[in-house]
């Protein structure tokens, strides 16, 4: 018999390594792709539900001249607008203008709405900056230290504190402010964006920007700088004490997460000071989390600005909304109500983008 020799077998190839189909690059991409290309649906949802809520009482024309009008020169006026067609027809029109940038004609005082939106936005926005800052200011640094005081007596007064600023009604911190500051120390103005010599010394510039700081600045005058800042601390602290307390709730708790780590222990057991581990090594990634809650917290003070510019007289978009609603000018309200909604969903982009380059988990 043939003996027939068996050579070794054949070694199997080895598997490949799995492909990435697309680098770090490409996922953050796609995920500023799809996070910009997911406003239009959002904004579009959004200004469906005004439309069809602000024309669940009726048309705006009855709602804000009613009784005011003979029954034949409403209707004529009701024709005129066209809001006597079908709801559909007005609804399709009405998205054909908005993407267009019409928001109509205010009903109240015949304005366009869009110069509406731009006089008192400005205002509005310089408020939110201002809250921001004061939010800033008070919630990181008191959450650092409820935290390195974790369980202590400072610890559970910052809390204490932090729950009192965002549980208080924004009105109520206004008017204390005011009472303390403006009645009983006259140290602060009662009310105002700027006082009546130093908007009439804005008015004569000849690019005005509607952002009151900005404007001072441009006018060389120090007194005029002066003047706003003072008007613009008290509405600053009520508004920002709002988003002050959820910021300092959040640094706490992810400070006390990040000082239970292992490179923390590491680092403790090397001697390093608690302080400088609160300092140098919790703080940068308890900050994360305050990125990804900011778009959050820019609705909650854009919806708190409403009752902050009407306690201080703040001649913002809250502050004319309440006018328009007053006087049931529903065309103005549909328009400011519209810009707040793109203005959240372009701030919550913005910090959905800022959020995935500092933390590349958040985009996979």
């Amino acid at each position: 018999m043939t003996a027939t020799v068996t050579g070794p077998a054949p070694a199997e190839a080895a598997p490949s390594p799995t492909k990435r189909s697309k680098g770090s690059g490409g996922g953050l991409g796609r995920y500023i792709v799809i996070r910009a290309l997911l406003i239009i649906p959002t904004i579009f949802i959004l200004v469906t539900v005004v439309f069809f809520i602000m024309r669940a009482t009726g048309d705006p024309i009855t709602a804000a001249l009613g009784g005011k009008l003979t029954p034949s020169q409403l209707a004529e006026r009701i024709h005129q607008a066209g809001y006597d067609r079908p709801l559909i027809v007005q609804y399709f029109e009405y998205i054909g203008h908005v993407f267009t940038g019409d928001f109509g004609t205010t009903l109240s005082d015949n304005q366009p709405v869009v110069h509406v939106l731009l006089t008192y936005g400005a205002a509005t926005l310089e408020l939110a900056f201002y809250a921001l800052i004061v939010a800033f200011i008070v919630g990181i640094p008191l959450g650092m230290v409820a935290a390195y005081y974790r369980d202590k007596g400072r610890d559970a007064s910052l809390r204490i504190f932090a729950i009192l600023c965002y549980a208080t009604p924004v009105f109520f911190a206004g008017l204390m402010l005011k009472l303390i500051f403006s009645i009983w120390l006259n140290w602060l103005p009662v009310a105002g964006r700027a006082s009546t010599s130093s908007e009439l010394e804005m008015q004569t510039l000849p690019n005005k920007t509607g952002i009151y700081l900005i404007d001072s600045f441009l006018t060389g005058d120090p007194a005029v700088t002066t003047d706003v800042l003072q008007h613009a601390i008290l509405p600053a602290i009520t508004l920002g004490l709002l988003t002050a307390g959820v910021f300092l709730r959040l640094v706490r708790t992810n400070v006390i997460g990040t000082l239970s780590t292992d490179y923390v222990d590491a680092a403790r057991s090397r001697g390093v000071s608690e302080y400088r581990l609160v300092r140098r090594h919790a703080y940068k990634p308890a900050l994360i989390p305050i990125i990804t809650v900011i778009g959050l917290q820019i609705a909650i003070l854009l919806s708190g600005a409403v009752l902050t510019e009407t306690t201080f007289e703040w001649r913002g978009l809250g502050f004319q909304l309440v006018q328009y609603l007053l006087s049931r000018d529903y065309v103005a309200v549909q328009g400011m109500v519209v810009l707040l909604a793109v203005i959240v969903a372009l701030t919550n982009f913005i910090v959905d983008v800022i959020a995935a380059l500092i933390d590349p988990r958040v985009r996979y």
